[in-house]
C-alpha cells in the first residue's frame, strides 16, 4: 500500500526534477550559438536535434542520480 508521505515525496521530487531539467535545458539553449528550436523545426537540422536529445538525456541522468542519492 502506498502511504501518503511517500506519494507526496515522489511528487515533490518529480516536480523538482522537471523544473531543474527545464531550467538546465534553457540554459544550454542560451549558451549554444544560434537558436536550437529554429534550427530543428524550420531548418530540419538533424545534427542539432541529435545534440539537443543527447543534452536532454545527459541532464536527465544527472538529475536522476542527484535525486536518487
Amino acid at each position: 500500500m502506498l502511504k501518503l508521505d511517500i506519494l507526496l515525496a515522489t511528487v515533490l521530487y518529480a516536480g523538482l526534477g522537471i523544473v531543474i531539467f527545464i531550467v538546465s535545458f534553457v540554459l544550454v539553449d542560451k549558451l549554444t550559438p544560434g537558436e536550437l528550436w529554429r534550427e530543428i523545426i524550420e531548418r530540419k537540422n538533424t545534427a542539432v536535434a541529435l545534440l539537443a536529445g543527447a543534452v536532454a538525456i545527459g541532464i536527465s541522468n544527472i538529475i536522476a542520480a542527484a535525486v536518487h542519492g
